[in-house]
């Protein structure tokens, strides 16, 4: 890190401090805040200046070497999440940690607790991202009481002319952080909306890791005597996050709604379609999603108007779905750049100016 960064790293600080104790402790969802955080402001925080309710509170204690790791994690759910849904009508608008009217509301804001599709994909994505942070961390040994999946460095099938070795990622250590940090008991709660709300985001919690450990892929290099390939070392690894990103997004489209009422455990809402297994890795909601074409300044919906659109598109970015039938309006954009460098001996670069015009379509 830089002097000037060091030197602004104590207001920085200050003004996190001041934006996350407008948090109550038990907010759910408010670790999600870490995510959008500045470089090195949680460690300088520590646990008990951090927006996380006792029990995640006590566990960041026990395990202080995580918070890196948490804050990544964090990190890397809304970084996914923006890029899945950055051409959608809904697109994973997060609120600022210097926007003071919003920092009293959850990150996602009404998505968060809505119960809706979107609010599965949030959790889906967040538990996903904590999966990915942590076990990334134990490959790369930055922690004492993790490392490398020791259940497979030995083994593998020498009649196909391969063993395991190398490193593979521990998958199974992410996830059981992740759960241990992440999920609470339902019978904590007595309220029977907030019951089926909370079993529906511990299970969309759990497809989110699901996702990472189902995406596990097996990478393998050669061994012999000029470049041959009489052995091969093979090790599991975790699949790129954006990978994971586009299979919870499959998840989201296909998504499954479920009945609003308490039951033992969760059941479809069509009755009809009971007998149909609900499986770990499907994404789970129970209302239907509102209205995200028109501003809704209750449920801190912006609206599509003023986003922009493109008009030879038949998808979700197309002008004809994103401005909701409204249509749109055409400006044109100039753009000057430099082109056509050259090195000029000795020793500069000269350059001309580029003009371009560009249309830019935006919806009404």
């Amino acid at each position: 890190m830089d002097r000037a960064a060091l030197l602004a790293l104590p207001s920085l600080c200050a003004l996190w401090a001041a934006v996350l104790s407008l948090f109550p402790c038990g907010t759910q969802g408010n670790w999600m805040w870490l995510g959008i955080a500045s470089f090195g402001v949680p460690e300088k925080l520590g646990c008990d200046g951090l927006p996380l309710n006792s029990r995640q509170k006590e566990l960041c204690k026990r395990k202080p070497y995580l918070l890196p790791s948490i804050h990544e994690g964090a990190r890397l759910g809304i970084q996914e999440c923006k890029s899945q849904f950055r051409h959608e009508r809904w697109n994973c608008m997060v609120a600022t940690a210097t926007s003071v009217p919003l920092a009293t509301s959850p990150l996602f804001g009404y998505e968060l607790s809505s119960g809706t599709k979107e609010t599965a994909f949030i959790y889906a994505i967040m538990a996903a991202g904590l999966v990915h942070s942590v076990t990334r961390s134990c490959s790369a040994g930055n922690m004492t009481e993790c490392s490398c999946d020791t259940a497979l460095q030995n083994g593998g099938s020498p009649s196909e002319g391969w063993h395991w070795g190398g490193c593979s990622d521990d998958v199974q250590y992410g996830m059981w952080f992740s759960r241990k940090f992440l999920d609470f008991p339902i019978r904590n709660t007595t309220a029977k909306e907030s019951r089926v709300l909370l079993a529906m985001n511990l299970h969309n919690n759990e497809a989110g890791r699901q996702a990472v450990a189902k995406l596990m892929s097996v990478d393998c290099r050669c061994h012999g005597v000029s470049g041959s390939c009489a052995v091969k070392t093979c090790w599991k690894t975790m699949s790129s996050f954006e990978k994971i990103g586009h299979f919870l997004k499959d998840k989201y489209e296909n998504s499954i709604q479920i009945s609003d009422k308490t039951k033992r455990k969760m059941r479809r809402r069509e009755k009809d379609q009971r007998q149909t297994p609900i499986h770990k890795d499907d994404l789970l909601y129970v209302h239907k999603s509102p209205n995200y074409c028109v501003e809704n300044k209750k449920l801190g919906i912006p609206g599509t108007q003023g986003r922009e659109c493109n008009r030879t598109s038949g998808g979700a970015d197309g002008c004809n779905l994103l401005c909701c039938g409204r249509g749109y309006n055409t400006h044109v954009v100039r753009h000057v750049e430099r082109c056509e460098c050259k090195f000029i001996w000795c020793c500069y670069v000269r350059c001309r100016r580029c003009e371009s015009m560009t249309d830019v379509h935006t919806c009404k």
